[in-house]
Formats: structure tokens, C-alpha cells, sequence
């Protein structure tokens, strides 16, 4: 008679993922392309979680320098792990003259004059990424928007460094434990900032809520699933794991505290954020992405607007607009990137938020 299968308590996993990748607590901080200091992931490991970088805009030896600067801040007995994300690149987008000019046309209605040439702007080599982060000694790398190469995830796995796929679907995490992934990270649609769609284009039409992503995926892998999005405070982190979660990962209900140095409009918008007040567009980058209802974001979904061009062509257009509305302070047209829990994150230092947090976590 076959044996019955035991499914580990919320207690055990817990327990087992902090004891595997080195944590004192299953609280991660979530890597925000853009909005992960250095202060703030030392801030966050101090206190026992794992830090992060988003290092999709940085250039190789940029990414270098987070991580050294990140051992600097926590030598000693505050050393922890940390992650850098990468995203998997999307093939070349096809380029429209006519309709690049008609977005400059809109777009100099809310910043500076561009011209179709700024569609130009590419991320950094992704190649020469890969190789930084090896040179980084990153603990942990993680990927979105794809899946690592193989002959990548190969070296990667020689030189003892766990690979954690963002997936938002069931069938990606399944790809990704095929792939080699020692972890995944199931993103649900509440999260602020991009989709992490393998497919560009499903961004919208596979939108899953954490609460059926989770379990549905913690039930098709054998492999530890993080969970993120929308976890903001002790009541998401405890239901997180009841659903099967081995750690949770929290991005903008950090982006209040002082270590993330966000721009004070943008961080005072997220405290009157309410769920219904977020929305995905492609109005900043050209890839679905969860932010603040602004002013632009629902001018650029009104009807006569030009849609965004393709990522990252839509990114340059947008750049010079986003640049100058940070330097005025005017969240209307800011890239206000922000999770449908965006009320919840609280103005304190980040100890005393990942403190409020491990509050939830099951033992």
C-alpha cells in the first residue's frame, strides 16, 4: 500500500528555507529595479532578511559595487545573503517611425521635448551582466520576464549560486523547476511594478491574484516557492504560508522607509494608494507594469492616445519626461510603480517594517 505523502507545516518550511540560503528570518526584500539602495538591503539583512538589487538598468560594474558596498555594510555577525535580478531579455521590438513621432507629439504635453531617437536607449549587455554577476559573488541570482540560459544556469550552479526563477503563472514555475530553478518566486498580479510575464504579450490576460497562484503552484513543484506581491504586513505574510509559501518576498511595502530613499512625493502617495487606485500600463516602459493611477497613466489609456510603443523603445521616449517629474516633485507624471497593499507600508525604518512583518511568520 503506498505511503502517504506529508506535506510539511508552514513552521518546517519556514525553518528549512532560513536554515538552506542562511536567513534568520523568511522576509525578503524584493529586487526593485531602480528603488534598491545599498542602505536599504543592509538595512534589511541587519535585521535578519535577505536583501536585493534589481540590477536591470545597472551597467556590469555597477553591479559589482552594490554588492561590495552591501558586504561592507553588513560585516560581521550582520553578514547575510542577498540577491541580484536580472531580466531575461525580450527579442528586438519592431520600430515605427510614424507612431514614435505621435508619442513624442503626446509626450511633450507632460515633459520635455524628445524626438523618436530616444526609442533608441537599450539596458545594459545582458551577456556582460551574467558575467558581473559571477564577479559579484551573488549568493543568490534570480531572473524574470524568462528563463536563465542553460549554459548559463550550468555555471551558475558550479559556482554554488542558487538560481530563484519570478514566475506568474503555473505553467512558468513548472518550466522553471524543469529548468533547474531552486526556487520560485510566484508573483501575483497585486505586485507593484512589472509583470513578470515570460510572454510579453500575456502580461494582461493572465493576470493570477496571489491567493490561487500560490497554492496552485506550491502544489505542482517540489521545489520551495516564495511568494510575493501584495504582502505588505503580518496578516499577508501568515496567510502566505498557510497557502504554502516558504518565505515571502516584499518590495513596495518597503518603499516607505527612509533607507529607500524614494522621492517624498512618490512615497506619500503610496500611504493614500488605496487597491483600486493602482492599475497596469505600459505608458512608462512599454511592459505591463502595476503603478499609481496618475494623471498620465490615465491620459495615455484614454482613447485617441497613441499606445505605448514595444519595451524598451516606449522606456526612452518616457525618460525624459520621468527624470524631469522627479526633479519637480510632481507624482502625476512620475514612474509611481506600486502594489494594490500600497496603504499598508508603513514611514519606519526598515528593521522595524521586516519586525512587523516576521510578526506573520508561522514557529
Amino acid at each position: 500500500m503506498a505511503m502517504p505523502v506529508t506535506t510539511p507545516s508552514p513552521a518546517a518550511r519556514a525553518a528549512g528555507f532560513c536554515q538552506r540560503f542562511g536567513l534568520k528570518h523568511p522576509v525578503l526584500l524584493a529586487p526593485m529595479a531602480g528603488a534598491c539602495p545599498p542602505a536599504l538591503s543592509i538595512a534589511v539583512m541587519r535585521a535578519g532578511g535577505l536583501g536585493a538589487c534589481g540590477a536591470l538598468l545597472m551597467a556590469p560594474a555597477a553591479i559589482v559595487e552594490w554588492a561590495d558596498a552591501v558586504r561592507a555594510g553588513t560585516a560581521g555577525p550582520d553578514a547575510g545573503p542577498f540577491q541580484i535580478n536580472l531580466w531575461v531579455p525580450d527579442p528586438a521590438p519592431a520600430r515605427d517611425a510614424a507612431h514614435e513621432q505621435a508619442l513624442c507629439d503626446f509626450l511633450a504635453g507632460y515633459g520635455p521635448a524628445v524626438t523618436p531617437a530616444a526609442g533608441d536607449a537599450r539596458p545594459p549587455d545582458f551577456a556582460a551582466q551574467c558575467e558581473a554577476l559571477l564577479a559579484a559573488r551573488a549568493p543568490i541570482v534570480s531572473s524574470v520576464m524568462g528563463l536563465f540560459p542553460p549554459a548559463f544556469v550550468q555555471r551558475l550552479k558550479a559556482a554554488g549560486v542558487a538560481w530563484w526563477a519570478n514566475v506568474s503563472t503555473v505553467a512558468e514555475a513548472l518550466a522553471a523547476e524543469a529548468a533547474g530553478a531552486d526556487v520560485v518566486v510566484a508573483q501575483g498580479m497585486e505586485a507593484g511594478g512589472h509583470r513578470g510575464c515570460f510572454d510579453a504579450r500575456l502580461a494582461e490576460a493572465q493576470q493570477v491574484g496571489l491567493f490561487a497562484l500560490l497554492p496552485a503552484v506550491a502544489d505542482a513543484v517540489r521545489i520551495p516557492v516564495v511568494a510575493t506581491g501584495g504582502i505588505a504586513d503580518a496578516r499577508g505574510v501568515a496567510a502566505a504560508f498557510a497557502l504554502g509559501a516558504s518565505a515571502v518576498q516584499v518590495g513596495t511595502g518597503l518603499l516607505r522607509t527612509p533607507e529607500a530613499a524614494l522621492p517624498a512625493a512618490w512615497a506619500d502617495a503610496l500611504a493614500r494608494t488605496a487597491p483600486e487606485d493602482t492599475c497596469l500600463t505600459r505608458a512608462f516602459s512599454g511592459r505591463a507594469g502595476r503603478g499609481i493611477a496618475t494623471g498620465y497613466v490615465q491620459a495615455a489609456a484614454a482613447p485617441g492616445a497613441p499606445p505605448p510603443a514595444p519595451y524598451p523603445v516606449q522606456r526612452g521616449l518616457t525618460a525624459a519626461m520621468r527624470t524631469q517629474a522627479v526633479a519637480d516633485g510632481d507624482v502625476q507624471r512620475m514612474q509611481a510603480w506600486a502594489g494594490q497593499s500600497a496603504r499598508l507600508a508603513p514611514a519606519l525604518p526598515a528593521a522595524d517594517v521586516i519586525a512587523r512583518l516576521r510578526a506573520g511568520v508561522p514557529g
